[in-house]
């Protein structure tokens, strides 16, 4: 479901109550909402160009080894913790927070600070989860604990790879403590497909993407002949653990000024290896 957010909501810097009733709900059934238009557009084409000179500084490092996502073409790149690329609209945007605190109760606190690249000519990863369920055994999956921020700095569709979502499938008890494995196995992708076929999560440039961290997605190839960034943070619940802080360079601390969230970081004076600092990462079959 893509919501549309009116000029006056921009001007309250509010979500109308009806809005934000449709944003809860389809994030409860669905595993997902779009909320369209609350980033602005300037600071986004500021940051895609960063991210892309960040990507050919990566790429052109003969001596590193690509921080690829299960298959070539999917990177794990951050976005640069430094102004004028962290500002509020992104890491404390108050329509993503209305929506989060609503779904995820007081005391909720962003614990990631990262993203992924999708080059020109990538395959399609395998369908899997980012979390999972917390308990075993259990009869039926349990609220929210933790939501996925995601933000293209540009249009994203099925040409230049958007992300591919299962409708629902977050409250699938599939994944959790005990799995080896958070890729889906292929007897459960077929059954969940005769209840929900899968869908492309399609936004325009300044639309923001939430999603269950349990809902089964993967990253789909990308035919433009452009890389395609998506930015993601992760609010969880006050009560869920963690972790350390996050680090950013000083200069963009008013950025995280927001009195619903606990933006959790720590402004470091050395500068910050976001480039390298990522290897690659894959996970058994599950079987």
């Amino acid at each position: 479901m893509r919501i549309q957010i009116t000029s006056t909501e921009i001007g309250r810097r509010q979500l109308t109550a009806e809005h934000l009733a449709q944003a809860v709900e389809s994030v409860r059934q669905n595993g997902f909402v779009i909320l369209g238009q609350v980033i602005p557009t300037p600071p986004l084409d500021l940051l895609f160009e960063r991210m892309l000179t960040d990507l050919n500084t990566l790429l052109n490092a003969s001596d590193q080894v690509l921080p690829v996502q299960f298959v070539p073409g999917h990177l794990q790149q951050d976005a640069p913790p430094l102004a004028p690329y962290v500002f509020a609209e992104l890491v404390a945007n108050p329509w993503v927070i209305q929506v989060t605190q609503a779904l995820l109760g007081a005391g909720v606190k962003n614990t990631y600070f990262s993203g992924n690249t999708n080059l020109p000519g990538s395959g399609a990863q395998p369908v899997h989860t980012d979390g999972q369920q917390l308990w075993v055994d259990q009869p039926a999956a349990h609220p929210a604990a933790a939501l996925i921020i995601n933000v293209a700095p540009l249009k994203v569709s099925p040409e230049n790879g958007s992300i591919e979502l299962w409708p629902g499938s977050h409250q699938e008890m599939v994944i959790t403590p005990d799995s080896t494995s958070i890729k889906v196995p292929a007897a459960d992708l077929a059954r969940r497909e005769k209840v929900s076929a899968p869908i492309r999560g399609n936004t325009e440039k300044g639309d923001v993407l939430i999603r269950d961290d349990r809902l089964w997605h993967r990253g789909m190839p990308n035919h433009s002949n452009l890389p395609r960034p998506m930015i993601a943070m992760i609010h969880r619940t006050g009560w869920y653990n963690s972790g350390g802080k996050l680090k950013f360079e000083p200069g963009c601390e008013s950025a995280f000024e927001h009195p619903l969230l606990d933006a959790n970081v720590e402004f470091v004076a050395e500068p910050i290896d976001y480039i390298f600092r990522h290897r690659p990462y894959d996970y058994p079959p599950p079987g």
